[in-house]
């Protein structure tokens, strides 16, 4: 039986308060530059979801939590150029203020209200964040293609 290289995966981590979402411009990726996305990345090998959403977090905008802050929100299977799964946490507790720690990827930071979003958003974290909250332990999970 032939081996199969993994699956892209990622993580993204939703920091809401006073019902204002934070998001991030991508710059200088070569993956949806000039849109806006919630913090977040590749989990890398040996990682949990949660660890990864942790570490991602802490790495793009200096927020701290630990994995007991996050709670589940829902997964899509992306069919784009691969397949590619992204699991959608959100961050119930966090210590610190945001800032801009990776520039060369991003080149902006904002909390945008719920129904101020920017147009200029990457469409999967547009369509995970209509989706909404868990609908029960499980959460929820997409299947988008383009």
């Amino acid at each position: 039986m032939a081996a199969h290289a993994g699956i892209p995966t990622g993580v993204h981590v939703l920091c809401e308060r006073e019902g204002r979402v934070l998001l991030l411009r991508r710059a200088g990726t070569g993956f949806f530059d000039g849109l806006y996305s919630l913090p977040g990345g590749h989990i890398e090998q040996g990682e949990s979801v949660f660890q990864a959403a942790v570490r991602e977090l802490e790495e793009e905008t200096g927020l701290r939590a630990s994995p007991a802050d996050l709670g589940w929100l829902g997964i899509i299977h992306r069919h784009s150029d691969t397949n590619r799964i992204d699991f959608f946490l959100r961050a119930r507790n966090w210590q610190g203020e945001p800032i801009l720690r990776e520039p060369d990827k991003c080149s902006g930071m904002g909390w945008f209200a719920r129904d101020g979003l920017p147009p200029e958003i990457v469409p999967y974290v547009k369509a995970a964040l209509d989706a909404g909250e868990c609908a029960g332990e499980g959460g929820w999970m997409l299947e988008l293609g383009w």
